[in-house]
């Protein structure tokens, strides 16, 4: 979600309570050192990217050994992620045509953080002009607006509350309208909107992700990784993401050692996760690359 401006993050320790009370996380602590192996993989390739594939892979067998579902579900999302940021195709101010016409289909709106005031800044209301366009050219379509409440002078707003009040006035129909606002990171949307989604729009089966251009690989990248720690079972994803449009902003970059950070949040180690998004991690804690 708000990544240039992660300082806006309230308190680590918020982000507990939420997951707590949320009582999911994706993946529990791993008994037998799985979650420090699944630590280290995500770290050395969010730090030195493929440089580290080697030692990944060698990780990636380890944690097989540990708990081969758990090792073939991480492989299964480093290979996406390997891939995510240089070969995602995106599509600019509205989603491409031969995406489903029924409520099958949800438009997942990314938020923004918040004018201390609580009103929207003009990148969140860029990023909803593509959510408007997108909705009207599949007017069967759920959208699901995401954020939190990240405005410093007006505790009541929350990103995905004016989000949706917008899309309102615009004059789409608040029926088709999902409010997610609990969460302060791109992974906290992801696990409560997966939350929501499976279990009181179970006809939902294929998302398509709404952000800014930078923004766009992370969000792929997180709800894909968030659907594969949650299957039942391999290969049986509850939610797909589809597709995806964007706004083209003038500036903007997401690291791959913040995403780094969102996959472990994912994983269920949030005091790790709040340490990258902080700059609080050394990396030389780690076994360095063979």
């Amino acid at each position: 979600m708000k990544y240039n401006m992660i300082k806006r993050v309230l308190a680590a320790a918020a982000a507990f309570v939420l997951l707590a009370l949320a009582g999911c996380g994706s993946a529990e602590t791993e008994p037998g050192g799985a979650e420090k192996l699944i630590e280290e993989l995500v770290v050395d390739y969010g730090n030195y990217g493929e440089e580290a594939s080697a030692r990944v892979d060698e990780l990636l067998k380890e944690l097989s050994v540990k708990d081969k579902n758990l090792g073939s579900r991480w492989e299964k999302i480093m290979d996406i992620w390997k891939t995510v940021n240089t070969s995602a195709a995106l599509n600019y101010d509205v989603l491409p045509n031969g995406l489903p016409e029924t409520d099958e289909l949800c438009i997942v709106a990314l938020g923004f953080q918040l004018e201390p005031d609580g009103t929207m800044r003009e990148e969140l209301i860029q990023r909803l002009n593509v959510v408007l366009n997108s909705a009207k050219k599949y007017p069967n379509c759920y959208v699901v607006c995401t954020g939190g409440g990240t405005a410093a002078e007006n505790e009541s707003a929350t990103e995905a509350g004016e989000m949706a009040k917008w899309l309102i006035e615009k004059g789409l129909d608040k029926k088709r309208v999902i409010v997610e606002d609990k969460s302060i990171t791109t992974a906290q949307n992801a696990i409560f909107t997966y939350d929501i989604l499976t279990t009181q729009y179970p006809k939902v089966k294929q998302i398509a992700i709404i952000s800014s251009d930078y923004h766009i690989a992370t969000g792929e990248l997180l709800f894909k990784a968030e659907s594969i720690l949650r299957a039942s079972a391999q290969d049986d994803e509850k939610l797909k993401v589809v597709s995806n449009a964007s706004w083209k902003a003038p500036s903007g970059t997401l690291s791959t050692m913040f995403q780094a950070g969102a996959l472990i949040e994912l994983s269920g180690d949030t005091e790790t996760a709040f340490e990258i998004y902080y700059d609080n991690y050394d990396i030389h804690d780690l076994p360095p690359l063979k």
